[in-house]
């Protein structure tokens, strides 16, 4: 485990490995996209009380799912390079950053789309709400935080910092409903209890999420191995890896 964990944490082992992964994350992905919009858009029956604007949950459910997992993988891997002082986990952290920033746009700007007719209103003041901006904030504020030093170990330390300590926001976010009055319905399928959601509804939904995991498995690919490169680009394995190419 440890020689794994070893050769993980190895910068040229990590930007190989990323490239061979990451088109077995991408092409499921798209498929099974395609899958689950065409369940969710065309087999799924109307809802009784929110007719068709109720499909927006299929992107919007899996937006926001992302949105806090991401945040979650950032502070994990910040909290990582910390302790184990392994640089790699820094650029796994700075890689997550913008994509978890993306979903959480995507999150935001699909529930007004859905609260507009539902609420009467584009935006509320509610908990989920409020807590989601928040999280956006800390996704902006670590990427601000990081542009700010020319150094990169030290803009590992300070990003790391609020990373981890952002990451309190998380549960915030998930329970907010439960814990406070809020005008965002409660949780429907993350339930002990059987999801509240009939099976023509749900099985896309499950499959849009999975969907929407691999996809942000292949983009954190991509972007890993964008932050490796620019890291390492003084490296003599990467002159060497190119010149082999």
């Amino acid at each position: 485990m440890w020689l794994w964990f070893h050769k993980l944490s190895s910068p040229p082992y990590a930007y190989r490995t990323a490239g061979l992964v990451r088109p077995w994350l991408f092409w499921p992905a798209i498929a099974l996209m395609a899958i689950g919009a065409f369940g969710g858009l065309v087999l799924a029956p109307e809802d009784y009380q929110q007719k068709d604007a109720f499909r927006i949950i299929y992107v919007h459910v899996p937006s926001a799912s992302l949105s806090l997992m991401i945040y979650t993988v950032m502070a994990v891997a910040a909290a990582v390079g910390v302790i184990w002082r392994i640089k790699l986990a820094h650029a796994v952290a700075a890689a997550c950053a913008p994509i978890g920033a993306w979903f959480t746009v995507a999150t935001l700007v699909t529930g007004s789309i859905y609260g507009k007719p539902m609420w009467g209103t584009w935006w509320e003041w509610d908990p989920r709400l409020t807590s989601e901006l928040i999280l956006l904030f800390l996704y902006l504020g670590y990427m601000a935080l990081r542009a700010s030093f020319d150094d990169t170990q030290r803009a590992d330390r300070a990003s790391a910092i609020l990373a981890i300590v952002g990451v309190v926001n998380v549960p915030i976010v998930k329970y907010s409903v439960v814990w406070w009055n809020s005008l965002h319905q409660g949780p429907s399928i993350s339930k002990l209890a059987a999801p509240s959601i009939e099976g023509s509804m749900l099985w896309p939904l499950l499959i849009m999420m999975l969907a929407f995991v691999l996809y942000f498995g292949a983009v954190l690919c991509d972007r890993l191995r964008g932050e490796i490169l620019r890291r390492e680009r003084n490296a003599s394995w990467l002159t060497e890896s190119l010149a082999r190419s």
